[in-house]
């Protein structure tokens, strides 16, 4: 048996051909989605990454700034600058990539963006909406895996998920929204006694802990559906997951590649995310 494929890649861009679509319907009403995005500092993987949000932006139809900012810059300056963009109305989505240079608050810029522009969903308020099951900006990684889920008509409710990591971007959210989907949730994290007895009781198993091959097919139950965050960069520079693929999938039903898995769809539910937030001021 060989796990099937999950493909963030083929599914987001089904979705972005769906989004063009909303975007242009947006203009026709006199509304161009806008997204502005700060970069502090040369980190060369937010680099990237920023590029590609830039790349989707321009094949959804989405408007995009980008503001590349020296590491060096001020604290209140960045703040002030997010505060432009909270009263820009050409803006609906303000995403500050992170992480920051080590003099500026993380917490204190997330805190600054307005609630209704928090394309990324991690503002304190948008994160309580979501903990309650009211409607929220849903952080872009922890959407985009049970969009991922849901794509294969996967049943999750009543459904063990073991979550790996518990960070706050993606861990943590990502538990509450399978929960939120009457899953039964199991965290796991550096302290954790037996790891490998709970993970092998997942039917859901989510791995996000930046550790190449963290996960082996030892780890995971016969039939398991496998979701493979991690990003991490082996010897010869190959991208590789958090998850030993190719001998998980011959233990998984399903199973996410890594590149091509997850990170396609992060930046999908991002565009997303700003559509909803543009549609907001038509409605």
């Amino acid at each position: 048996m060989s796990a099937i494929v999950i493909s963030g890649k083929e599914l987001a861009q089904e979705k972005r051909m769906e989004m063009k679509k909303e975007t242009d319907l947006l203009k026709e009403k006199g509304v161009t989605p806008g997204l502005a995005v700060i970069l502090a500092g040369e980190d060369p993987a937010s680099q990237s990454y920023v590029r590609a949000k830039q790349r989707a932006c321009k094949e959804t139809g989405i408007h995009s700034e980008l503001d590349e900012v020296p590491n060096t810059i001020s604290e209140s300056e960045l703040l002030k600058k997010i505060d432009q963009l909270n009263n820009a109305d050409h803006i609906h989505g303000i995403l500050v990539q992170l992480p920051l240079p080590d003099h500026i608050s993380e917490k204190k810029v997330i805190e600054a963006i307005d609630p209704q522009k928090d394309v990324d969903g991690f503002h304190p308020i948008n994160i309580g909406r979501m903990m309650i099951g009211q409607e929220a900006f849903l952080p872009c990684t922890p959407f985009g895996i049970v969009e991922m889920i849901k794509s294969k008509q996967i049943d999750i409710e009543g459904k063990h998920v073991v979550i790996v990591g518990r960070s706050n971007i993606v861990g943590k959210p990502v538990g509450q929204l399978l929960l939120n989907e009457n899953a039964t949730v199991t965290y796991c994290h550096s302290r954790t006694k037996n790891m490998r007895e709970i993970t092998r009781s997942a039917d859901i198993l989510v791995v996000a802990v930046g550790k190449a091959h963290f996960i082996t097919a030892d780890d995971i139950k016969e039939g398991a559906v496998v979701i493979d965050v991690g990003v991490n960069r082996n010897d010869e520079g190959k991208l590789i997951g958090d998850v030993d693929y190719n001998h998980a999938k011959e233990v998984a039903s399903y199973i996410t590649p890594v590149p091509g898995g997850v990170g396609p769809m992060t930046i999908t539910m991002l565009l997303h995310n700003t559509i909803l937030s543009a549609k907001r001021t038509v409605e």
